[in-house]
This record gives C-alpha cells, structure tokens and sequence, in this order.
C-alpha cells in the first residue's frame, strides 16, 4: 500500500467535515467511529492490487518449470495473467 495510515485518516476526517458542512451528511453516532469505517474501506480498495499482484505471483511460482521450458518472459506472462484476473472480476485498479 503506498498511501499511509496517517494520510488515509486526514482524508476520511476531511470528507465527513466537508460533507457536513455543506449538508450533505448527518452524523448522528460518533465522527470518530465514521472515519475509521471510512479508514477501512480506503485500506480495503488500496489493498486490492496488493493482493492480486500476490496471487499472480503464486501462479507463477506454481507454474515456475512451464514457464522455463518455454522459456517465457516472467514479466510478460506476470501482466497477461494480471490482466486477465482484473478483466474476469471486474476490478478497477
């Protein structure tokens, strides 16, 4: 993830206190509590290429002999797989 804790929180405070102020979000429970809900989402969706990137990287590793026996270029094959994933689950990256 290459957005920070910190920075992620100064975000989501900044967005509620805005939203609030043009009358666009009633907060009836704790402001506190709605942040790290929104703090959550952020890591959620950031960590989403994180873990796909992983996973592709498992692939690989388990297909590691096919690929050197076709002499396949690891990059090339790391973005086609990549590519394909993000395409069947419609992820937006």
């Amino acid at each position: 993830m290459r957005v920070t804790q910190d920075y992620m929180r100064t975000l989501a405070t900044a967005v509620t206190e805005r939203l609030q102020a043009e009358g666009l979000l009633e907060v009836t429970g704790s402001s506190a509590r709605l942040v790290d809900s929104l703090v959550k989402v952020m890591e959620d969706e950031l960590s989403v290429e994180d873990r796909l990137n992983a996973e592709v990287r498992a692939l690989l590793q388990r297909h590691d002999a096919a690929l050197q026996s076709h002499q396949a270029d690891y990059q090339r094959a790391f973005e086609m797989i990549k590519n394909k994933l993000v395409k069947d689950r419609g992820l937006v990256l």
